[in-house]
């Protein structure tokens, strides 16, 4: 599959929106429709602290998305990189878009001056943690939360 990682733009609103709903969906998420329009709007201001990009097919559809931020961090000088959103059409798994996506926040990072990008994501996503295995390094961290 030809696929083209660019950044969004501002026509990109609709086409991000339908995969980020299928991507709450994937994960039996539930949120405001005003968290996926806040989201957006944070992650196409050249200020905001969310960024990604888009993955485009030979057609010009859009097949998949990522966010990703930076913070700092204790353990070192340099920001890690948190790659918060990863999302494929069911339709294009196994064909490269996860891990072109997930190499274009590597590259973004290192550019950025990061010296780590990692991630989370559910024990049941065995397709995207085949990927994962091949792209990165499993830790033995387990997450805890508490709502305020």
């Amino acid at each position: 599959m030809t696929i083209t990682i660019t950044t969004f733009t501002a026509k990109d609103r609709d086409d991000w929106l339908a995969l980020w709903e299928a991507y709450l969906v994937f994960y039996k998420a539930t949120l405001p429709p005003n968290v996926g329009h806040q989201t957006w709007e944070r992650m196409i201001d050249p200020e905001g602290e969310i960024q990604g990009f888009k993955a485009v097919d030979a057609n010009g559809v859009m097949v998949g998305m990522v966010t990703y931020l930076y913070h700092g961090t204790t353990w070192g000088p340099h920001p890690r990189c948190y790659l918060h959103d990863l999302y494929t059409l069911a339709e294009t798994r196994g064909q490269g878009v996860g891990r072109a996506l997930i190499e274009a926040v590597y590259e973004a990072a290192a550019a950025d001056g990061s010296d780590q990008v990692y991630w989370l994501t559910q024990e049941f996503n065995y397709a995207g943690r085949m990927l994962y295995d091949k792209v990165a390094e499993r830790t033995p961290f387990i997450k805890y939360a508490h709502k305020v």
